[in-house]
Formats: C-alpha cells, sequence, structure tokens
C-alpha cells in the first residue's frame, strides 16, 4: 500500500521523530494533537481551550489532505483528569455533529506531552 507524510503548517510541528500525518491507502492516520496554537507555537490555557485547538489541529491536517471532520472514522483521546470529561466531550460533540459519529475511546493519562490536559489522534477517510 502507498504512503506518504503529511505536513502542514497550519497546525503545530511534531515534538518529536513522527509525522503530523501519514496517508495510507484511503485512510489518514493523525498523530496525537494537543491545543499548541500553531501560530504563535503556545499552548492553550485551560482544558476548553485546549480541546477547542487540538480539534482544530486535526480539522487543519485533514483540510491539508482534502479531507474533513466528519470524514473521521476513529477518534481516541487522552485527558490527565478524567473530571473534565464531561467538558471535553460538550466541545466534541461540536465538532463531530454528523452521523456516523466516529469511533473513539477516551481515557486518562498521566501526563502528556508540553503538561497539555488533553491529546486527541484520529483516523479519517480521504
Amino acid at each position: 500500500m502507498e504512503h506518504h507524510e503529511l505536513i502542514t503548517g497550519d497546525a503545530p510541528a511534531p515534538l518529536g521523530p513522527y509525522s503530523q500525518a501519514v496517508v495510507a491507502g484511503n485512510f489518514i492516520f493523525i498523530s496525537g494533537q494537543v491545543g499548541i496554537d500553531p501560530v504563535i507555537n503556545v499552548l492553550a490555557e485551560g482544558i476548553n481551550e485546549q480541546t477547542h485547538q487540538a480539534l482544530k489541529n486535526i480539522a487543519a491536517i485533514l483540510e491539508a489532505a482534502g479531507s474533513h471532520l466528519n470524514k473521521v472514522v476513529r477518534a481516541d483521546v487522552f485527558v490527565t483528569d478524567i473530571n473534565d470529561f464531561a467538558a471535553t466531550n460538550k466541545i466534541y460533540a461540536e465538532y463531530f455533529s454528523g452521523n456516523p459519529k466516529p469511533a473513539r475511546l477516551v481515557c486518562a493519562a498521566a501526563a502528556l506531552p508540553k503538561d497539555a490536559l488533553i491529546e486527541i489522534s484520529c483516523i479519517a477517510l480521504t
């Protein structure tokens, strides 16, 4: 299967030796996105702002691939405080309002890169 790296300046640059996303066949595999604003390269303040920014980063990567949030088939959400789940779930629902909704995993993590409060990765169709 053919695959290639996808990079866009509209989302934060990778923090390590990985790709923002890889396109393989009809799928886009997006690496975990935290709430870093790619324009100023700063982590947003608070769980709500970080959730919005992480999802905006994912949307920008999908757009660069010619895809859209409504083509996401799987999302993985990691939060450092499971008590933040209700707030993040409400924001998540704003971005994934179509049907079918993506399959999803949500779990608490002891720590995330850059001391982020949330990290989201996903798989989408091209």
